[in-house]
């Protein structure tokens, strides 16, 4: 046993596999182990069982044969050893694999690490992916590196390593962070899609071939459904009909009635222009664009108060300056600004700019009838299953409805009952 440092141990056994004997003859092997961590290594040698001795871990004998074998074991112990002090020299992590990886003569294996497919997916995915899906990444990443230096006490890690433990270390590490911009710790779904773009990038690497196994194959995730927030007809008629002295708020609660009666998304909303409003072949205005998110393709047909909206803004100074049909306004503005409607108007949700998207798939739209395929093609969803969850909110709403039609139906029946009992009903 060689120690290593003041933490790492090194060791090399030779021993032949018993169970798989043919013949009298059992398959030889040399097992490395580093800090308790065990990896065996085929000889490609089959040894007469009672020739060999597990005490010296050699062949008895003096013969031919047995030198042979003894010298051949004895050079594997010096390359391994040798492969070992390499490492050591140039101060890279040890492991088995990277051991083994040396010995073999395996260079992908033995050279690539997280930090390079990291570098390899930015370098060769970003350019296909959004701005926005490309920052979460590097949010993604910024917090992988930090798990290791944290947890690992490390810069850099093989990809050869990367195992089931890892992941599930990283899920841990994750669900006990708290940002230094954020109050609380990250939440189950934010720490699955963190997880979710390491696999991406580790999945990238398997499909490379830098690495010859996929750490992510047992692991499932844990996504939890949440709950797509929405207006009903009274409270989006009350924000409609509230009365805003103030020009900032009121341009801001038409821009979330424009985007109830659309479902445009804030990102696209900021992004429509003069040309986005295309007369139809049904000889009515649409909105024609594409969803910044996706790329996916957007065709709306303009309700009445959508149109209205859009001609009270696009000759508004504001919205002239940018080209736009809408005056601009950040995201993080909009709704703090919505937060001071949300009182006035008797709202007691947590009212943000995306749930006028999530009106208008269920209030507007899926209440009324519109099928649930239209639906889909006006929000520029990519999976009908996506625009479905909003169609179970409405059976939600639906089941509460009719528990609350029962209780009243039960109510009623009790009455009459009882009014039975007291004759009240008999002449």
């Amino acid at each position: 046993m060689i120690v290593m440092r003041s933490t790492t141990t090194f060791s090399i056994l030779f021993w032949i596999y018993a169970k798989r004997t043919k013949n009298n003859l059992a398959p030889l092997y040399a097992r490395i182990t580093v800090d308790g961590k065990k990896l065996n290594i085929s000889l490609k040698r089959r040894i007469d069982i009672q020739l060999w001795n597990p005490q010296k871990q050699r062949i008895r004998g003096t013969g031919k044969t047995a030198r042979d074998l003894n010298q051949y074991l004895d050079e594997v112990h010096s390359k391994l050893f040798q492969c070992y002090q390499e490492l050591r020299a140039e101060d890279r992590r040890i492991t088995p694999q990277i051991i083994k990886a040396k010995f073999v003569g395996d260079a992908k294996v033995e050279h690539y690490t997280l930090k390079d497919i990291i570098e390899y997916h930015n370098a060769k995915m970003f350019h296909k992916l959004h701005y926005n899906t490309s920052r979460l990444y590097l949010i993604s990443q910024k917090y992988i590196l930090l798990f290791l230096k944290k947890e690992y006490k490390m810069d850099n890690i093989e990809l050869s390593e990367l195992d089931y433990q890892f992941i599930l270390n990283f899920e841990n590490f994750l669900r006990g962070h708290t940002p230094r911009h954020y109050q609380k710790k990250i939440g189950n779904n934010a720490v699955m899609k963190h997880i979710q773009r390491l696999r991406r990038m580790v999945t990238l690497a398997y499909q490379i071939e830098w690495i010859d196994k996929d750490p992510f194959r047992k692991f499932k995730q844990k996504l939890v459904p949440t709950h797509r927030g929405f207006l009903t007809a009274e409270e989006l008629k009350d924000l409609e009909e509230l009365n805003i002295d103030s020009e900032r708020l009121k341009t801001v609660r038409d821009m979330f009635i424009f985007s109830c009666y659309t479902g445009i998304s804030y990102a696209d909303l900021m992004l429509l222009t003069k040309n986005s409003v295309v007369l139809g072949v049904d000889k009515s205005y649409w909105i024609i664009t594409k969803r910044q998110k996706t790329g996916n393709a957007v065709k709306i047909p303009l309700l009445s108060k959508a149109l209205d909206l859009i001609k009270r803004y696009m000759n508004d100074k504001r919205s002239m300056i940018n080209g736009t049909l809408f005056p601009k306004i950040s995201n993080q503005k909009l709704n703090a600004y919505l937060k001071e409607i949300a009182e006035p108007a008797g709202i007691q949700k947590n009212l943000t700019f995306h749930m006028a998207r999530h009106t208008f798939a269920t209030t507007v739209t899926l209440t009324n009838g519109v099928p649930i395929e239209t639906i889909s093609k006006m929000l520029g969803h990519t999976k009908l299953a996506t625009t479905q969850i909003y169609a179970k909110v409405i059976e939600r709403k639906v089941s509460d409805d009719m528990q609350m039609l029962r209780e009243k139906l039960e109510l009623d029946n009790q009455v009459g009952v009882r009014e039975l009992e007291n004759g009240s009903n008999w002449k």
